[in-house]
């Protein structure tokens, strides 16, 4: 992982089937960056089924990569508490250091350009053809924006889909 890979179709598919086992997920749920292989998409659509539902919806938030690689290298946490930073959007009072403690800021060892452009690289390589699958229930928001007009996408997005409580 800390080269950009990213972790395999068992694990993750393993793991999403244990959750939508559980009785939380009876009434509905969100996956958030799954499916993100043709394989893994299969799979759900086949575990869902199995329960007698569907996907409603997919949401393509697109960002671009350049402003992805400026958000995540600009990062900074604090170890301790596990607070962040940026060094642009939310800067630290005093570069380096903790506003709290005084502490200093670290950046992650996967937070660097070359991992961040490697980890897209396979996303797009990855996850096209599972939005192509899925084509007729994408939602594309543009997640460049402000966090207020990406979340109004969102709600506006959510509120067009048939809750599987409502059936």
């Amino acid at each position: 992982m800390d080269a950009g890979a990213l972790v395999s179709d068992e694990i993750v598919v393993g793991l999403i089937q244990e959750a939508l086992d559980r009785p939380e997920c009876s009434r509905g749920f969100i996956l958030d960056g799954f499916p993100r292989t043709l394989e893994q998409a299969r799979k759900l659509d086949g575990m869902l089924q199995a329960k007698g539902v569907g996907i409603d919806a997919v949401l393509d938030f697109e960002v671009p990569d350049s402003l992805l690689v400026e958000r995540v290298t600009g990062r900074w946490v604090h170890p301790g508490s596990g607070r962040s930073y940026h060094e642009k959007f939310a800067p630290p009072k005093v570069p380096g250091r903790d506003d709290i403690t005084g502490e200093p800021l670290i950046q992650r060892k996967d937070d660097n350009a070359d991992t961040l452009k490697n980890r897209l690289k396979a996303f797009h390589a990855q996850t096209k053809p599972v939005v192509d699958y899925y084509r007729a229930k994408v939602v594309k928001l543009e997640a460049e924006k402000q966090p207020e007009h990406v979340s109004k996408q969102i709600r506006e997005a959510l509120s067009k889909v048939k809750h599987h409580a409502d059936d």
